[in-house]
């Protein structure tokens, strides 16, 4: 069984797209996800599965469509591919909550940040499936677009080190 870490995109965020997390637990479980745990109410559930990780997506997201009757995105690492990515924070001396990883489901463009707009004190780098994004001066009045992004789902590297390490713990 392999422990995968589940990101749900736009859930519970500015009054959209309300799941409550014993119902997030309840529809991994129905999938047949063993030892499932959320973390905080934005979308973040980890577990075990025998199933790949396209399978582990494609799953989560039929359950997801049937149960919210719209679609919902679903990124799916594993907990290795989530320790990775703490290890590859480009921004290791930032403030963890002001240094987002935006996962993606596959490779950014090698482009993809000359495309980027509304940069002010940002500091960007394309990771591995992830847009690493240094906030200096936070989030509040950034108006940061990243086109590269408009599929992915961030959380930051509080978020990232707390998913890496509970799903080590499977």
């Amino acid at each position: 069984m392999t422990p995968f870490i589940a990101l749900l995109r736009a859930v519970n965020v500015g009054g959209t797209g309300k799941l409550p997390m014993r119902d997030l637990q309840s529809i991994c479980e129905e999938v047949r996800f063993t030892k499932v745990k959320t973390y905080i109410a934005s979308g973040n559930v980890v577990f075990l599965s025998k199933l790949s990780e396209a399978k582990v997506k494609s799953a989560l997201e039929a359950r997801l469509a049937a149960y919210a009757n719209k679609p919902v995105g679903v990124l799916v690492r594993t907990a290795t591919e989530m320790a990775a990515v703490l290890a590859a924070n480009p921004f290791p001396k930032a403030a963890p909550n002001r240094t987002l990883a935006i996962f993606l489901d596959e490779p950014p463009p090698v482009n993809a940040l000359d495309f980027v707009t509304g940069k002010l004190d940002e500091e960007l780098r394309l990771g591995q499936r992830e847009i690493y994004v240094h906030y200096g001066d936070g989030m509040a009045q950034s108006k940061l677009k990243i086109p590269a992004a408009k599929n992915g789902t961030a959380r930051n590297m509080n978020t990232v080190a707390k998913l890496a390490q509970m799903a080590l713990e499977l």
